[in-house]
């Protein structure tokens, strides 16, 4: 029976380098998710028998899950160099692409898994016992995925059923906190409150969560922020056991201090060395492409992502200091939500020291937006229409900031 079951785990691995290599012929992407269902096909607990016997940590937020999955992948291969690390890298956060991480590392020792939302209870059922590291919740294309208290009721759910080693947990975000509240072992981290609008309903009782600059509670019961184990201090991560270590990142903004302190207190809880891990997150300038530097009709641009609100407003903390002007790029396709209404949420106000060119599917609902903003704006026909219409403000560089379709679209047109 064994080898039997052996047998088909091969065959079904075969069927997926197969066809995912079929995929790339055709130009169809990197093949990863189909090359995945077809191994699924032949075998549809390949995911649980991949991750056997590997020490596992899963990912998951709506905002930072990919940046947070490679600065752990990086802190694991620095502070455990023998260790063999399974991810996926490029982001293919459901079952198929989880398997197809993991089948192309068939000797690794150690699987650093991004995992969609609403798949976290399905893949923890599936591998076991895992540290798993909890980021944030917050509204993303609700025209096609769950209302986010509904995604934070599941993982409680699960959290509360499934077995765990440790869930590393955001104890700013009280959907999180919500959702890790019933895990056997939580290490709670403080890396101060980013997005709270869609966190002002308690999810307890349904009474009014009041925010301050430093913690919450809510106003009708007992619910409030935790004690953090771990805090960020400035650019300091603390311990409550006395512990500090200076943050020095490779990325930019507060968002990725907060993924940081999230997979530094994870890499602890996996018995990793901190102070290793902590320096091997100075090497991590480009995740997925965003970060990355390229020329573009001549001028130096810089590409940023982001997908919701939450997201776009911490990139607009990220960019460049102005009068260095900024390129926005709004598609509505089914990857990103077909509803672009969420542009009304997003702080365009904060971008009125800079001349701003909108661009992609949905580029004059970004320019009525910014029209309210009050932000001197243009609009062009791609990047590099724009980049030509900014000629005589590129001296300093262009900053690019797309949702995530505009965003892989651009990463074709300069090269993954």
């Amino acid at each position: 029976m064994r080898t039997r079951h052996a047998a088909r785990t091969r065959a079904a691995l075969l069927t997926g380098r197969v066809v995912a290599g079929a995929s790339r012929r055709a130009g169809q992407g990197t093949g990863s998710v189909i090359g995945g269902r077809a191994s699924l096909l032949v075998e549809p607990d390949l995911l649980a028998t991949l991750a056997r016997g590997q020490r596992v940590a899963l990912v998951s937020a709506t905002n930072g899950k990919t940046t947070m999955t490679h600065l752990l992948s990086a802190a694991v291969r620095a502070a455990d160099p023998a260790a063999r690390v399974a991810t996926n890298a490029e982001g293919a956060n459901m079952g198929p692409g989880l398997v197809a991480a993991l089948g192309a590392t068939p000797d690794a020792t150690t699987a650093v898994l991004e995992v969609d939302e609403r798949w976290l209870a399905t893949v923890l059922a599936d591998v076991g016992p895992a540290v798993v590291v909890l980021g944030n919740l917050s509204r993303d294309q609700l025209d096609r995925t769950q209302e986010v208290r509904t995604i934070a009721d599941g993982w409680r759910d699960a959290l509360g059923r499934l077995p765990t080693h440790a869930v590393v947990a955001n104890a700013d975000d009280p959907l999180v906190t919500w959702a890790a509240d019933g895990a056997p072992r939580t290490v709670w981290v403080a890396p101060g409150p980013l997005w709270t609008l869609d966190a002002g309903g308690c999810p307890s009782c349904a009474g009014r969560i009041e925010f301050t600059d430093t913690t919450w509670r809510c106003r009708s019961c007992s619910f409030a922020r935790p004690d953090p184990d771990v805090w960020l201090d400035g650019n300091d991560l603390v311990w409550a056991d006395g512990r500090r270590l200076t943050l020095d990142l490779g990325l930019p903004g507060r968002a990725n201090r907060a993924n940081a302190a999230l997979v530094l207190a994870a890499a602890d809880a996996m018995g990793l060395d901190v102070d290793a891990a902590a320096h091997a997150l100075r090497s991590v300038r480009d995740v997925a492409g965003r970060y990355r530097q390229a020329d573009v009709g001549g001028a130096d641009v810089r590409l940023l992502m982001a997908k919701n609100p939450s997201g776009w407003q911490e990139a607009i903390d990220m960019l460049r200091p102005a009068p260095v002007p900024l390129v926005a790029a709004i598609n509505a396709r089914i990857a990103d939500g077909r509803d672009p209404s969420w542009l009304w949420d997003v702080p365009f106000e904060h971008l009125t020291d800079r001349f701003v060119v909108a661009v992609g599917d949905r580029k004059h609902d970004l320019a009525v937006r910014l029209a309210y903003a009050e932000v001197e704006h243009a609009v062009a026909r791609d990047l590099i229409d724009a980049v030509r219409l900014l000629a005589e403000r590129a001296a300093d560089g262009v900053d690019y900031l797309g949702n995530y379709t505009a965003f892989q679209d651009e990463l074709d047109e300069v090269g993954r």
